[in-house]
Parts: structure tokens; sequence; C-alpha cells
């Protein structure tokens, strides 16, 4: 079993197995080690990490472990006689952050992974090191031996390379000395190597002595330069250097550095300074843009960002390798390399003398080759040397696309919104609008209750008189049918829709198509019409729209080769599952919104293998090639959370399985004849009676009919709270379940156990106090279970339950103050996340009627509604009755 280090909502860091369960019956004793130091807290366990030996990690293992190998080298830098003061310590650069966001592999939660959580997590090292030194009362050098054999000798002895601008024949000089301790002033004090022979000379101090020296003595086996130095002795005196030499020592600075050496090099070596070939794409726009465009290429060799000279590049091709000192610096060269890199790039300019294509131009800026699959073509060593870059223009359009803050488009120019969009909707909705005009693809992925329809329904009306009258086509599960319509019918009225849906009285045969939809602005569909209308495929779309486009992960289903087929001037896919974190979604997810950037399936395989098989930065090209594409807001973000409601409130409608429409049809026959047999009192049991019989097989047929089955298939309640909690499993959130019926909590547990891959807790009248508050406890662990399923008047009241952001309404009590009380369970003091409520309600039947009254009602006085719908519904005559529970065939979209 391999281990997986993944990262919860909060941030924290967990350890998972391979298939993401809890880590359970490993023996293998370096996990232990690594599981154990977790256990007490994340920086003893990233400290734990970074000291096992070189062993094989996983690639998510592997990143924390070099993260936690950052700390690591830090401390070893500062002076061994610390006690517990770490003041000195660097924090992490801008530049680590942007480079630790780019170089991270796909894992479990990679999504909440951000700037702050880094420095939180290297705050947490470093705290947790220095409450060691005080605990145990020892200095950072004694803890460093003793707890990190690798490390503790980094920092002891350090090799030095300045200039000697004295002499130009030598201008570099060399010496080696050690570190003896702090100065009176808390400065690190440096003695000539070679004083340590004096120092240390006696027969007492030989042991001293060797330690001291053991890093040079494992750096001569890895350097010839250091074994030369140690064999000639020139190690323990100063040394004037040809320029070749010291290329040597520079060259050879990782090995000495892996072996323990500080290293104290020029300023301007760290920035190593050399000439490259630096390519240019998309310097200026032709034409009409998008992804079909040919983007102009131009090849120069610069330094510094200034052009070389034919004489200048001819000076450095005739350099030997090693240093060139170069208008007023020295300069790194490689003439090989650097020639073989100009001759490439010449080549491929000319072979695209009509400018080079768009995809090809977006793999060689994130650092891919032009064949995504051709590693031959630009090896990782040969980047060096040569650079992609984007040209003005197409810098403007990448930078708008990463940074959307920056389009500034007007919106609502003609006021038909009627919405006010909160700055993030603002934001999304012009990134939206600014690549949908492009051309190009786009994936928003926003979290689950931040208004994706919403920005969507922005985007068209602001984009509506684009591109003619082309009208727009929006794919998404039967069950959001009712969402959108309702969405669309309260911002957007204005907007001309189609439904292409039985359930919308919509005529579904073939004919005519693009005739049938020439005055609408937006045709709306299933995933499942779209496999029963090939038509679609010969209809040129303005925009295809794809909600919950998880629905296509899978690239060999019919219904995903469907999808695909659809032609579009761009593509839209909404989502609010973190798609970077399994590659084969993002590899189907891209290969619609945008065709070819990542090649096909076979290609991109080859691809993240090559990947993987780097030295460092493994996932680096492949976050910038998706990275513009992709818009992603968590409600957790700083930014978002302070914008956003402490409760939403949603209506979540479902449809009907076929079962369930025959039962219901026969219900309402019988409940037709009932009525006409009775009046008075019995008549009032009779619609009771009928009104729980309809709440029941709105939840499940086997509900009603007692038979135990409960097959997931036959409710259409049940496909839909899997469609929700699979958002909130892929979010690692948790969630609250309200049912009135005790005998369905079971069923529902049985079901979303196979969700969530994981048990959850149960909660009904016949559970006892003391159980209750053990349940609670457990809920609100961070890792404890992630659903808990409540019976309504159980859990009602007296739970604190805050660990919980979703909560589900899976029937309704028809008494706003009763479910609102239940909603109080997770939205009260001590919640940190805005709440989403999710209002389960079927569409077509007594249920959206119900709440449609309800709605209607939420104006007048509270208690107009407290004595429960119930009530109102006796007091109706038997036609108003039968017309309340009547089943709307043409509005349920049978599941």
């Amino acid at each position: 079993m391999e281990m997986e280090l993944g990262v919860l909502p909060s941030g924290n860091l967990t350890l998972k197995d391979s298939k993401q369960g809890a880590l359970e019956g490993t023996r293998s004793k370096w996990v232990l080690v690594v599981q154990n130091g977790f256990n007490a807290s994340t920086g003893a366990g990233l400290f734990a990490l970074a000291t096992q030996p070189a062993l094989k990690f996983s690639v998510t293992v592997a990143y924390w472990r070099d993260f936690a190998g950052m700390m690591l080298t830090a401390l070893c830098h500062l002076p061994e006689d610390i006690s517990n003061d770490l003041n000195g310590l660097p924090t992490l650069s801008p530049a680590d952050h942007a480079r630790l966001l780019l170089c991270l592999p796909p894992m479990h939660g990679g999504e909440y992974v951000d700037a702050d959580i880094l420095d939180r997590h290297w705050k947490e090292m470093a705290s947790w090191v220095s409450l060691q030194l005080e605990d145990q009362g020892i200095s950072l050098g004694d803890f460093l031996k003793e707890q990190a054999p690798m490390w503790h000798q980094v920092g002891r002895i350090c090799f030095h390379l300045a200039e000697n601008k004295r002499m130009p024949d030598r201008p570099f000089a060399f010496m080696a000395t050690y570190s003896r301790g702090l100065s009176a002033h808390a400065k690190v004090q440096y003695q000539p190597l070679g004083q340590a022979l004096q120092e240390y000379g006696t027969s007492k101090d030989k042991q001293k002595l060797i330690h001291l020296l053991s890093p040079v003595h494992l750096a001569s086996k890895k350097s010839s330069y250091v074994s030369d130095l140690v064999e000639s002795g020139n190690v323990y005196r100063p040394m004037a250097l040809t320029p070749k030499a010291a290329y040597q020592f520079l060259k050879d600075v990782p090995l000495m550095e892996e072996s323990g050496i500080v290293v104290k090099l020029p300023d301007w070596w760290k920035k190593r300074p050399r000439p490259q070939v630096t390519v240019t794409v998309g310097n200026q726009k032709s034409g009409q843009f998008g992804a079909e465009s040919m983007l102009d290429f131009r090849v120069q060799t610069l330094l510094n960002g200034e052009a070389l000279s034919e004489d200048e590049i001819r000076q450095l091709m005739e350099a030997q390798e090693g240093l060139v000192f170069l208008k007023g610096q020295w300069v790194e060269v490689n003439p090989d390399r650097l020639t073989e890199a100009l001759e490439h790039w010449k080549q491929v300019e000319a072979s695209s003398a009509d400018g080079l294509d768009f995809i090809q131009g977006m793999r060689l800026l994130a650092g891919a080759p032009r064949d995504l699959a051709d590693r031959s073509e630009w090896q990782e060593e040969d980047r060096a040397w040569a650079h992609v870059d984007a040209g003005a223009w197409l810098k403007d359009v990448l930078a708008k696309m990463q940074d959307p803050s920056q389009i500034g488009c007007d919106l609502n120019s003609s006021g038909e919104l009627l919405a006010t969009l909160r700055p993030y909707q603002k934001t999304g909705s012009q990134w939206l609008t600014f690549l949908s005009r492009l051309g190009l693809g786009a994936c928003l992925a926003d979290d689950m209750g931040l208004g994706k329809t919403l920005q969507v329904i922005t985007m068209l009306l602001a984009t509506r008189k684009d591109r003619g009258s082309k009208p727009s086509l929006l794919i998404l599960p039967a069950s959001l049918l009712g969402n959108w319509k309702s969405e669309i019918t309260k911002f957007a009225p204005t907007l001309r829709i189609q439904f292409l849906h039985p359930s919308e009285r919509m005529e579904t045969g073939n004919g005519n198509l693009l005739q049938k939809f020439q005055d609408v602005d937006l045709v709306i569909t299933t995933y499942g019409m779209v496999t029963r209308m090939p038509g679609l495929k010969d209809i040129s779309w303005k925009f295809v729209i794809l909600d919950e486009a998880q629905a296509i992960k899978n690239p060999a289903t019919k219904q995903t080769r469907a999808v695909k087929e659809i032609k579009a001037d761009a593509r839209i896919a909404l989502t609010g599952t973190p798609i970077e974190n399994r590659l084969s979604d993002m590899w189907s997810l891209f290969d619609f919104i945008c065709p070819g950037l990542l090649g096909s399936l076979a290609k991109f395989k080859s691809f993240v293998k090559d990947l993987e098989s780097r030295e460092k930065d493994q996932y680096l090209p492949l976050r910038r090639l998706v990275q513009p594409y992709i818009l992603r807001r968590l409600k957790t973000d700083k930014r978002i959370i302070q914008d956003l409601p402490d409760k939403t409130e949603m209506q979540s409608f479902c449809s009907l399985s076929k079962q369930q429409a025959v039962l219901y049809a026969k219900l309402v026959e019988e409940m037709k004849e009932a009525l006409e047999q009775r009046d008075g009192i019995q008549r009032r049991g009779i619609i009771l009676a009928y009104l729980m019989r309809f709440k029941q097989l709105c939840n499940h047929p086997s509900q009603l009919l007692g038979d135990g089955n409960y097959k997931p298939t036959e409710s259409g309640k049940f496909s839909r709270i899997e469609e929700i909690c699979q958002e909130i499993v892929d979010r690692q959130e948790k969630v609250l379940v309200f049912t009135q019926f005790r005998e369905m909590t079971e069923p529902l547990a049985g079901h979303l156990e196979k969700v969530f891959g994981r048990s959850g807790l149960i909660l009904h009248g016949g559970v006892n106090i003391k159980s209750r508050q053990v349940m609670v406890n457990e809920f609100q662990s961070e890792t404890g279970p992630p659903f808990f399923i409540l019976s309504l008047k159980a859990g009602g009241t007296g739970l604190n339950l805050t660990a919980a952001n979703h909560v589900i309404h899976f029937d309704r009590w028809w008494n706003p103050a009763v479910e609102n009380q239940a909603t109080d369970r997770a939205f009260r003091i001590g919640q940190k996340h805005p709440v989403l409520v999710h209002k389960f309600v079927t569409k077509g039947t007594l249920e959206e009627k119900i709440d449609d009254l309800i709605q209607s009602k939420k104006q007048l006085a509270a208690d107009l509604l407290e004595e429960g719908t119930e009530k109102l519904l006796t007091e109706m005559s038997n036609e108003e009755l039968i017309r309340m529970v009547f089943l709307d065939v043409d509005r349920t979209p049978l599941s």
C-alpha cells in the first residue's frame, strides 16, 4: 500500500493510502515514524518526513518531503549554538510560493493549498523545532545531530568563492573556513580551515577534527574538484583561480552542498547569467483570435533581456565552456548547448513561416514540447539555454486569463440582468465573457453555492449580440432543469430560452432543429437527450455549456463522445469538483473545452510519465498549461468568505423514476375515490394519510411499499443526493441530512456510505442522550465521519454540529420554522464557514406545488404557516386538492 499525503479543507495535512482511505494496517517502519509524527502535530510530521532516507515516495509525499527539506536546509544554516530562538530563520519568499504552488502535484485536497497554507506549515515546523530545543534544553546543532543525522553536518565548513579583480589572469579567489561560534555581536565567526588543524591538533581533539572534516571527506568522493583540493592540501589555504577552475568549482557546488558543506558565492552566480535563445510567440494579434489561430514567432539571443549582436554571439560560440566576461559581467556559456538551441529554434522558425498554431504555442509557454509527448524535442537540461516567452499582445491576454480582475468589461450595460453581482461573481462573469469572446474554452470550477449559474447567465446576456444570432446550447443533468429555469426567470427574463426535453413540453423530433432555434438565445437540454438527438452536432452553436461537467469525466462512454462531437465557437464547463487532482478527469474535461491542448489520451499519459521522471518540479509544465483556462474559487478563500452570506438556501429539484411516476398517478386516483366517499373528520384523516403517502413515495417507492429494497436508481432523490454529495466528497466537507422519517435513516446511510466510501452517523428518537453526545463529538472531529443523518424531531434541537457546512432537507416538513430550527444545528455560533442549505423538491408533484405555496406566503405573518401546511390543504375543496396533488407528467423529467 502506497502512502499519500492529502490536504483537508482546514489546510491540515492528512495521511491516506493510495485509494484515499484512512491509513491502516501498514507495517513499513518509515511510514510508522511519519504517521506517529503527524499524530503528534503537523510540524513533527513534516520533520519526521524530511529525515527519512531517500526512498521511493509517492509524488505527494515527495512534494511535502521537499518542502520540509527546505526548512531543514534553512535550520542548518543557522548558528549551531542557538538554543530556542529561531528569529533568524528566513520565511518563504514570493518566488518560493510561486514555485511551490506551480509544482504542486495532483493530490486529494490540493485545491486548498495556497501561500497562506504553505506559510502556516513552515511556521508550524519551525515552532515545533523551537519547542523541542526548549523542552530538551539543547542547542540546535545537538538537536540536529541527534534527530537529523543526515543534516547535522550542514553549515560547519564553508567554501567561499569571490571575485579577485586585482588579478586579471586569475580573477577568482577560493577559501575554506569553519564556524567556531558566535562573536560578541552574535555574528557567526569564520576561521580559515587551516587553523582547525592547529586548534584540534592534539590527540584529545582528534575526534572533533574528524567530525569537522567529514563533510569534506564525503564531498571528495563525489567531486573530483574537491578531491584535488584535499590531495594537494589546497583546501587549507586561500587560492587564486582562473575562470576555468572557478567554473569547475561552481558546477560542483550542488555536490558540495549535498555533502554538508555551506558554499558562499558571488551574488551574480545565484542569478546564473547566461545567454539564452529566446523565442517570442504572439507579439501581435492577427485577425480573429481563437484556438485555431496562428501566433507570430521570433527567435533572438538575449542576455538579461538585451539582444546580443552578431559579434557578441560569435564570441560566445568560439569560447570554451565556462565563464566569459561579456558586457561588464561574468557570463556562463556552453557553446555546444547554445548552438544546438539556436539551430533548433531557427529550424522551427523556418518551418513556421505562417506562424505557430495556438496549441503548440501554449505548450511551449508552459515548458512542454510542441508535440507534448516528444521528449526528444526539448530535453529538460536544454531549458537553461533556451526560453519561450509570450509576446506583448499574448502576454496581456494570458495575464487577464490568470487574473480576471484586470479585465474590467461592462457586463450589464443594457440593464437586463435583474441581480446585483457579488464582486467575485462579477469577476467570474467577466472572465467567462472574455474567454468566450476570444473563442477559448473555460472551466468555471467554483465551489458549490458560489453562483456558477448566475455568472453564466450574466455572460449570456453580455454576449447575446456577439457572433450574429447563433444560439447557445446548455447541457445538464435532468435534475437541474428546474434550477436553471427558475434562475433565468428570476434574473434574466429577457433571455430567450427553449427547452429540448419532454418535461418542458418541447418537441424532440430532430427535423430542422436550427430552424426551430432561430429566435432563441439559449437551448437547454440534458445529457441523456444528447445521445438521442444526433442532429445537435449538425448545428454550429455560439457556446456549448456543460453544467456538472464531471458527467463527461469518463471519455469512453457514449454520452461523453456525443457531447464532444457538438461544434461551437467556444466551450464552457461548470463543475464544483477539483479537476486538477485527478489526471484522467482533467484530460477528458480539457478534451472538451480545448480539444487538442492535452493531446490524445495516449499522448497525455506519455507526457505525464515523462513529467514524473523529472528530478524536480515534475508537474510544473502541466499546471502552467491548464491554469489559464480554470477559474476556481473556494468558500474557504478569505477573499471570498467575507463576501458571502452566512447561509444560502436553495431548492434542489429532483425527478421521479418511472416506478415513482406510475405509483404516484395510482395514488392520486385512490385519493380521489376515497374523498368522494367521506366527509368531515374522516375526510381530514384521509387527506393527512395520503399526504404522508405522497411524501413517502417522493422519497423512495420502497418507503411506501415497505419492501425494503431501496435501490438508488428507483428514486430521483437518491440520485440527486448522490450528485450533491459527490461534490462534497471531493471537497472533503461534511453534511447533515434531515428526514422526518426514522425508517429512511438506514437506507440513506447505506447509500451515502457508498458515495463517501466511509460510514456516517445516524441519530433518531431511539438514540439515548449519552450516545448522542458521543456522536456529536465524533462528527465534530476534523477527521470524523463525513455525513450525519438525523430524523427531524430527534436532531432539530439541542445539537451543535458546526463541522458541517452543508445541510440537506431530504423531505420537507412544510413548516419553515421547523426546517430553520434543524438548519441551525450547523448554522450557529462556532460555524466558521458559510452554510449551504439544499431543500429537495420533486418536480411536477405535490412537493413542488407546496413549495410554491410556501414561497408565496413568505411575506405574510409568520404564524400563518406555523400550524403546518397540512391544515391549509385539509381546508381545500376536493377539486382544489386533486389539482394540488395531481402529477404534472410534463414537468417531471423521469430519471
